[in-house]
């Protein structure tokens, strides 16, 4: 029998499922990457990452004002926890005031790559998700006016 690109494709797929599906069973059910994943899920995080991906280097302040909405509080988290997870560097200047800068690292900068394929992953398909989503609340919407009545 023949294989194909699809097959092929499909394999791979099914082989790095059962990686991931098997590292959550080894671990008594806990997903070992899942705390990874989360990091940089959330806005801040990806926003930081964006900001930093596109001017290299900034400080403090000038990522603050990229980040609309972002806290002074939220945003000095945001950075040491993806300074502590390898993504971000920081670097001091002794200078009076001090100068602090942030610059993604290689592996934030492959973290970023795999991000921006995600972004146009939603890009190209946001029209069928919004479809989606019609289909469904408005196949939700007749349940439950049948259930009023």
């Amino acid at each position: 029998m023949e294989r194909t690109i699809v097959d092929y494709q499909g394999n791979r797929l099914e082989e790095k499922l059962q990686k991931i599906l098997g590292n959550v069973e080894s671990e008594g059910g806990t997903c070992p990457i899942r705390h990874i994943l989360a990091r940089f899920s959330d806005k801040w995080s990806t926003l930081s990452i964006f900001h930093l991906g596109d001017a290299g280097t900034l400080r403090f302040n000038e990522l603050k004002k990229r980040i609309d909405g972002v806290s002074q509080r939220m945003l000095t988290v945001t950075l040491r926890t993806l300074e502590r997870d390898g993504l971000v560097t920081r670097r001091i200047y002794p200078e009076i005031p001090p100068r602090v800068e942030y610059e993604l690292t290689d592996l934030g900068r492959s973290l970023l790559v795999q991000i921006i394929e995600l972004g146009d992953w939603a890009s190209n398909h946001s029209k069928q998700i919004v479809e989606a989503r019609k289909r469904f609340d408005a196949r939700e919407h007749r349940a439950i006016d049948s259930t009023l009545v």
